[in-house]
């Protein structure tokens, strides 16, 4: 039995997620609307209340690959003046668990 349910929500803001949440499940979330949340009823849940499309691992890495690697080539076609301003660092390879 997979640990992790992954599913594609946008996330509305405010309030899209709450501490009671956090508290009856694992959340997380990550590039390209990828939400990972516990394998539960109430993980389940939540996916279904905010209308998340259910991925595979597979097909939620493929997604963050994507964004990523779209993030990286902006990066990449930055020139060197702007990749040295402050806070400029080349977006890192995200790998789900």
């Amino acid at each position: 039995m997979a640990h992790f349910i992954y599913g594609v929500a946008e996330n509305t803001g405010k309030g899209f997620f709450t501490a009671e949440d956090r508290r009856k499940f694992f959340l997380r979330g990550y590039p390209a609307n990828v939400w990972m949340v516990g394998n539960n009823v109430d993980g389940a849940m939540w996916l279904a209340e905010k209308g998340a499309r259910e991925k595979t691992k597979s097909e939620a890495q493929a997604l963050i690959d994507a964004e990523v690697q779209a993030a990286q080539a902006e990066y990449d076609a930055l020139s060197d003046e702007e990749k040295a301003l402050p806070g400029r660092t080349r977006p890192a390879d995200v790998i789900l668990p």
